[in-house]
């Protein structure tokens, strides 16, 4: 009989291929850094302290998220979980609109959450709803809103990203629906299938799982493969927006939105997605424009455009659905942002 066996590879080509296959987003970030500190060591230093405070400062919501995730795989509750998310879709959605418009999460500190919902087997168009509404608006970013652009423009951003967020999760529940996107999630990512749990025969959770040797091994697994998923993505997404807060003059950001009419809607639509930096600094910014002339319908349009597809919210979108689900994501994001911003300018012409 002839020996059939392929050949192991050696050590670095193992090595090599695992990286390439599971680790490309720290290949990135190594590279990227490498590529500064050969370019502009100057900016080597302020980049790693960027990834390390914002690292730092969503810490409560990754720890509290990966707790989530790994006890609800502990217990077996991701199968109860899951099933109080069908139904009901269209409440499921207005929920999830409702909960990102209204809460205080950031739109970094919402990521590791929104993970833990997709692993635990949420479907994807509660969570989309949740996903596009949570970066536009918090209960201090209505504050601040309302001081620095008038309490007009706080209230008509909160509407607008509870409409986001319905809108978008009823588009993508729709195209499930119809069979558009099958296996949305990337490959490790909830449960895949058709945008929602697949519900098993459900089995009586074992909330004390600790008594239980292979509960509490899946629970210390779950957590350690979650911790490390968002970990080299979180990274990835903080070094750019590093890197795009240093290269990015602001007074070319001033130059562009300038302007009156139409035309600025569109063009801040587009210019708000590698431009922006973060609600609370885009404030002052739109607030000046405004100021020099730029109608409040263009400066909505910015907010609303950098703040759901901002480089931490659209990395995360990345790494945890596939490519046709992320070119739906941008395409929601800049069709609202781009309709918020007309509507919004027809009020106030009113």
């Amino acid at each position: 009989m002839t020996d059939q066996t392929h050949p192991q590879p050696g050590p670095f080509v193992a090595a090599w291929q695992h990286l390439w296959r599971k680790e490309r987003p720290w290949l990135a970030f190594a590279v990227i850094l490498l590529v500064v500190s050969v370019i502009d060591p100057a900016q080597f230093g302020p980049s790693v302290a960027k990834v390390v405070n914002a690292l730092v400062s969503i810490a409560p919501f990754l720890a509290v998220s990966i707790l989530i995730a790994a006890w609800a795989g502990a217990t077996g509750a991701d199968n109860l979980i899951a099933r109080a998310f069908t139904g009901a879709p269209a409440m499921m959605i207005l929920m999830g609109a409702l909960a990102g418009g209204l809460s205080p999460f950031c739109s970094c500190g919402v990521i590791p959450l929104i993970a833990a919902l997709l692993a635990i087997g949420v479907p994807l168009a509660p969570v989309m709803a949740f996903w596009l509404a949570s970066p536009l608006m918090d209960p201090s970013m209505f504050v601040l809103t309302a001081g620095v652009l008038g309490l007009e423009f706080a209230v008509a951003k909160t509407l607008i990203a509870i409409g986001m967020g319905v809108a978008g999760g009823g588009i993508v529940h729709l195209v499930i629906r119809a069979g558009g996107l099958a296996n949305p999630l990337r490959e490790g990512i909830g449960n895949g299938g058709c945008g929602g749990a697949k519900v098993r025969a459900p089995k009586p959770p074992v909330w004390a799982f600790w008594h239980d040797p292979a509960r509490v091994t899946k629970f210390r697994q779950e957590g350690i493969k979650t911790f490390l998923f968002l970990l080299k993505w979180l990274s990835l997404a903080f070094l750019l927006e590093s890197l795009m807060l240093a290269y990015l003059p602001a007074q070319l950001v001033t130059q562009t939105l300038g302007g009156t009419g139409l035309a600025p809607i569109a063009i801040a639509t587009l210019v708000g997605v590698p431009a922006y930096f973060n609600g609370y600094a885009a404030l002052p910014l739109i607030g000046t424009l405004m100021e020099q002339g730029m109608q409040a319908g263009a400066g909505m349009a910015f907010l609303i455009a950098g703040g759901v597809t901002s480089l931490p919210a659209a990395i995360a979108v990345w790494a945890l659905v596939r490519f046709r689900v992320f070119a739906l994501y941008i395409a929601i994001s800049l069709g609202g942002a781009f309709a918020s911003g007309l509507l919004f300018h027809f009020w106030t012409l009113l």
